[in-house]
């Protein structure tokens, strides 16, 4: 079975960063895609961004230019560095994987989630 760990949520000051780091493990086979999601208190889960096994990298609109994804070259570990943080970026992030098992049977799963608060 695969897991994912999220890690580096905290508190932080508006205008401040912080650097979240995402960890699978398990019987993989190969990764293809990992994402981050937010989801803030009483709203809807959100896209943050995507990075998939060529590195092509996708983020939503309301990060694009303050948020960079980057991993190592099997997706084993993505990093999201958050810059110029703003009170509307406080919430739980949540890692996403896809891929394949060991025995060649696709997963998809999620994290469980670290929170991110940005203070004014």
């Amino acid at each position: 079975q695969v897991q994912l760990v999220e890690s580096g949520g905290g508190l932080v000051q508006t205008g401040g960063s912080l650097s979240l780091a995402c960890e699978a493990s398990g019987s993989i086979f190969r990764i293809v895609a990992m994402g981050w999601y937010r989801q803030a208190p009483g709203k809807q889960r959100e896209l943050v961004a995507t990075i998939n096994a060529g590195h092509s990298i996708n983020y939503g609109d309301s990060v694009k230019g303050r948020f960079d994804i980057s991993g190592d070259s099997a997706l084993s570990t993505v990093f999201l560095q958050m810059n110029n943080l703003k009170p509307e970026d406080t919430a739980v992030y949540y890692c996403n994987a896809a891929g394949y098992y060991s025995d060649r049977r696709h997963f998809e799963l999620w994290g469980q989630g670290t929170l991110v608060t940005v203070s004014s």
